[in-house]
C-alpha cells in the first residue's frame, strides 16, 4: 500500500530559498489554524493539532508563527477570512488520477489557480466523485530508516497495530484512520522517532504512464506546489 503525497518530505529539501520557505510556512500555518479551530488550541487534548505543530517544528517554522496560527484557529486573533479545506479531483498528464488538497481563505481563487495550472499541463478538474472512489483514506506514519534494522522496525510496527508497511526512502506505516493516534503513541513508547504523521489518501489501484507524461507530470507537481493554497497532492502512480 503505497501512496504518493507530493507535500510529504518537503521539509527535507536542501538549499531552500526564502520565498519557498515562506510558501511552506504559509501552508503549515493554515494547517495549524484549521486544527486549532476544529479541536481547540491545546495540543495535549487535540491530536490533530499536535501532529501539525510537530510538522511545523520539523520544518523550522518559528514558534511565534505557530502561536499566531493557533490563535487564529481559536479566534483569539482575527486578521483574515476563515480558512477552509477543500479537496479537488483532477486528471493530470497521462490520465493520472489526482486528489489535490487545499487550505484556502478564498475558494474561488484556489479553484481558478489550480484549474489554470492543470490546463497548462494538459490536465483538468473533474466533478466531485469522479476520482475519489479510486482512493481510500488511511493513517500514515513516516519513520526515518537511517541506521535502522528494517526487520525489527517492521516487527514493532505490526506489534503497534499497523495495517501495512512500505519501505521507500523512509518507512511508511499505514493504519486505520481511527487507530492513527494509538499506533503513533505505541511506536513512540518503543523509542522510535516519528518524522511525520497524518491522514492521507492511497490509491486502490495504480496507474503507469510514459516517460514523456511523467516529465510533464513532475513539472505540474512543481507548479501546483508553488501555490500557497495547495497543501498535498495524492495520485495513483
Amino acid at each position: 500500500m503505497s501512496g504518493h503525497s507530493h507535500f510529504a518530505g518537503i521539509k527535507h529539501r536542501k538549499g531552500i530559498n526564502d520565498a519557498k520557505r515562506a510558501n511552506i510556512f504559509t501552508k503549515l500555518g493554515r494547517l495549524v489554524t484549521i486544527a486549532a479551530r476544529d479541536g481547540g488550541g491545546n495540543p495535549e487534548f487535540n491530536f490533530k493539532l499536535k501532529m501539525t505543530i510537530e510538522q511545523a517544528r520539523a520544518a523550522n517554522m518559528p514558534k511565534d508563527n505557530i502561536d499566531k496560527a493557533i490563535k487564529r484557529g481559536t479566534g483569539e486573533l482575527k486578521d483574515g477570512a476563515e480558512i477552509v479545506e477543500v479537496v479537488y479531483e483532477a486528471y493530470g498528464p497521462g490520465q493520472v488520477a489526482m486528489l489535490i488538497k487545499a487550505a484556502t481563505d478564498n475558494k474561488n481563487r484556489a479553484l481558478g489557480e489550480i484549474r489554470n495550472t492543470l490546463t497548462k499541463s494538459g490536465g483538468k478538474i473533474v466533478a466531485a466523485g469522479a476520482i475519489s472512489f479510486m482512493f481510500k483514506q488511511v493513517g500514515c506514519i513516516e519513520i526515518g530508516t537511517e541506521n535502522a534494522d528494517k526487520e525489527d522496525l517492521e516487527f514493532k510496527a505490526i506489534e503497534a497495530g499497523a495495517e501495512d508497511i512500505d519501505f521507500d526512502d523512509n518507512c511508511f506505516v499505514y493504519t486505520r484512520v481511527e487507530n492513527l493516534k494509538e499506533v503513533k503513541e505505541n511506536l513512540e513508547k518503543e523509542g522510535i522517532k516519528i518524522e511525520n504523521a497524518g491522514l492521507m489518501y492511497v490509491p486502490t489501484q495504480k496507474n503507469s504512464i510514459s516517460e514523456k507524461d511523467k516529465e510533464s507530470y513532475e513539472k505540474l507537481l512543481e507548479a501546483l506546489d508553488e501555490l500557497d493554497d495547495v497543501q498535498e497532492i495524492y495520485d495513483n502512480l
